[in-house]
């Protein structure tokens, strides 16, 4: 069974997969050249006859494949026993660590985003801290996956991070206590009576589900005039599950580009897939706004992407991150397993959105509202894009009367300025459409 992987990168104890077969290669694999063979076993023998020190013909073959595949992209990568039972267990939900999607960046670890709910978001970690530290480690000359297994630990264990944040003249120290971490990827709220909010924070088995539940928890007091769809800092996940969610609100009957949600394309047979849309839209054409930043990525990716194309939704807030390949994970002997790019996806029109992302229809910038009525850069949007990765293929008053004649008393400005931008574009959208 080989999978399909569309989430970032590693994570502290999650890795998101596609559950996609994929046919053999029709052809046999080119040979590896003699000469070049050769020149591996010298090296080899030199390490193991001049090395300081003795090392097992074990580990050498494990790091060599660890550096051959690395060396492709920063997607693919060698999974040993636990980083491949990691990755199994990780679509459930459920996984140990703190709770971020990390990265390495000249050395140190980078925080791509923390996850929703998890103890690294509840201790102040943001997207785009780079951390230098672990404990008393120094994190510079770790691997990767020496970093992440510093992270990891027994539930109720705690570990102290320091780290480098944009804006802040010197290093911060943060503790956060490792648990066992379930992830509920979706939540819904009412922002304003009519108008709801979903927020999906990772794709998962069950999230076409739970997105599905949502909308008739929303709507079980009637139809919603509009909604906010939340996909800030989602790292991505199952490819199934990004489908069953833009399937939710498009209208498969009433779509151009062949009813088409996302397609790929790679060099393998079975690597070019066509994802369609089924069923009838869930909000019946009323306005939806998705909200996307830099965190923003992959699956994340297809569903604004689709929505998009299909004129469909209004996408606001800043530039997604831009990760449109596709891994295809192929066990190996040993409970060990080979993550490989093997394909890009494409969103319906057939663009592209590797290193360059989702843009916005309306660019809003993450802000803070201060209590003196400022507006000021907030720097949690200081994230790591795909394009930076090396080998990468209006002030709002505190109270204000809306189109739909409700009083905002600015509690969600405050709280979430892009949340807020978003309600106020489907209000005023509301307002049109009825006037």
């Amino acid at each position: 069974m080989r999978t399909r992987i569309i989430g970032l990168c590693l994570a502290l104890g999650l890795a998101t997969a596609c559950l996609q077969a994929v046919e053999p290669p029709a052809k046999p694999t080119p040979k590896v050249p003699v000469e070049e063979l050769q020149g591996f076993t010298n090296v080899i023998d030199s390490i193991k006859s001049y090395y300081v020190s003795d090392v097992t013909d074990h580990d050498l073959l494990e790091n060599a494949i660890r550096g051959m595949i690395a060396g492709l992209d920063p997607h693919s990568a060698y999974l040993d026993k636990e980083e491949y039972a990691d990755l199994k267990v990780s679509t459930t939900g459920k996984f140990g660590g703190l709770g971020i999607e990390v990265s390495l960046e000249d050395g140190f670890v980078r925080v791509i985003t923390p996850i929703d709910d998890t103890p690294a978001q509840k201790a102040g970690v943001r997207a785009g801290d780079l951390i230098i530290k672990l404990d008393d480690t120094p994190v510079k000359g770790l691997t990767l996956k020496r970093a992440v297994e510093l992270m990891r630990g027994k539930p109720g264990e705690a570990i102290v991070l320091t780290i480098i944040r944009k804006d802040v003249g010197k290093p911060i120290k943060i503790s956060v206590t490792r648990d066992i971490i379930q992830v509920k990827s979706v939540k819904q709220e009412m922002l304003s009576p009519g108008y709801g909010m979903i927020r999906v924070s990772q794709f998962q088995e069950k999230t076409g589900d739970s997105v599905k539940a949502a909308v008739a928890l929303l709507q079980k007091d009637g139809p919603l005039k509009g909604l906010v769809l939340d996909l800030r800092n989602n790292p991505g996940g199952i490819l199934d599950a990004s489908v069953d969610v833009a399937s939710e609100f498009l209208d498969s009957d009433k779509l151009k580009y062949d009813r088409m949600v996302v397609y790929t394309k790679g060099r393998i047979p079975g690597a070019d897939i066509k994802e369609r849309a089924s069923g009838k839209d869930a909000l019946n054409g009323a306005p939806i706004v998705v909200l996307v930043n830099g965190g923003s990525a992959s699956a994340s990716e297809i569903v604004a992407g689709a929505l998009q194309d299909h004129h469909r939704a209004v996408i606001m807030g800043t530039t997604s991150f831009g990760k449109g390949s596709v891994q295809t994970v192929l066990p190996l002997k040993g409970d060990r397993g080979l993550k490989l790019t093997t394909a890009l996806y494409y969103t319906p029109s057939g663009r592209s959105i590797q290193a360059k992302g989702i843009a916005p229809d309306v660019t809003v910038d993450e802000l803070k509202i201060k209590a003196n009525g400022l507006a000021a850069n907030d720097d949690n949007d200081f994230g790591l894009k795909e394009s930076d990765l090396k080998g990468h293929l209006s002030i709002q008053e505190n109270a204000a009367t809306t189109a739909a004649g409700i009083v905002d008393d600015g509690k969600l400005a405050m709280k979430d300025y892009q949340m807020n931008e978003a309600l106020n574009l489907l209000k005023a959208i509301s307002a049109l459409k009825a006037n």
